[in-house]
Parts: structure tokens; C-alpha cells; sequence
């Protein structure tokens, strides 16, 4: 089974909320899970084969300062994550288009700019159609659980 860090990226807390939601269900499937809101440098990384971000957007399609360290980390040094697998939960309002989903989607780019291999389709869930995040999150994970 997998080493999963779940990676936070949260300004109101609804993406904590997703991430509290996923651990016992990834747990449940035998997957040894972290959960982390404050990952900054590769370093965080490295004892896990498998990243699950997830991150809500806010203003302009931004990156939620914490775990905006890590995205400049990874988007300057560009290390090789060759060695991992990762999904992405973004979190968005379809009210805002331009930006809907917007850091969900850099963090994806970063990664996969990084050699990490993605699993699975990202995850895209609406505000203004899905108020409960988690509910959405709980249904995709079932599928992503058994491809990693």
C-alpha cells in the first residue's frame, strides 16, 4: 500500500475539511496517511510516495498562503519528484470562470512540471453548486484509493 501526504491548501478551512474527510476512507484501504497544512521545501515530501493536494482557491484564482512556500519552492527549484504519484482536489466557485479552480490547477501544473505522475483526473468541485465539498470528495476518492 501507499505512503499518501495529503497537502493542505486552505484559507477558510473547507479544503481541512476535505482532508480530515479522506483520511480515514484512504486509511480504511490499508494507505499509511499524513495530513499536513504547513509543507514548505521538497523535504516535506520525500518519506511519502503518493501526494494528495488539496486546495481551495481565493481571490484571483491565488494559491492560499499556506502552502504557497511549497508552489515557489517547487516552481523555482524545480526538483525531481519522478519518484511520486499525486491527485488533486481543487476547490473553486464557477461564479468567478476566469479563476474557477485556479490553484488546484497551478499546483497540478507544478507537479506534473516536476516529473510527479498523476493518478486519476482531478477533482473539481463548484461552491455554488456543492456547498459540502467533502460530499464530492468522499465519491471521487473511491476510485483514486484503488489506482494508487
Amino acid at each position: 500500500m501507499a505512503t499518501i501526504l495529503i497537502l493542505v491548501g486552505t484559507e477558510s478551512g473547507n479544503a481541512q475539511m476535505v482532508a480530515d474527510a479522506l483520511k480515514p476512507v484512504l486509511k480504511g484501504a490499508g494507505h499509511a496517511v499524513d495530513v499536513t497544512d504547513s509543507a514548505a521545501t521538497t523535504a516535506d515530501l520525500q518519506s511519502h510516495d503518493v501526494l494528495l493536494v488539496v486546495c481551495a482557491t481565493h481571490g484571483s484564482g491565488d494559491i492560499p498562503t499556506n502552502i504557497l512556500p511549497l508552489v515557489e519552492t517547487l516552481q523555482r527549484d524545480k526538483p525531481d519528484l519522478s519518484g511520486h504519484r499525486y491527485g488533486v482536489i481543487a476547490l473553486g466557485d464557477m461564479t468567478y470562470q476566469d479563476t474557477f479552480c485556479g490553484a488546484g490547477k497551478k499546483v497540478d501544473e507544478v507537479l506534473e512540471t516536476c516529473g510527479a505522475k498523476k493518478v486519476g483526473d482531478r477533482l473539481e468541485v463548484d461552491a455554488s453548486t456543492q456547498p459540502l465539498p467533502d460530499e464530492e470528495a468522499l465519491t471521487w476518492i473511491e476510485g483514486w484509493k484503488n489506482q494508487v
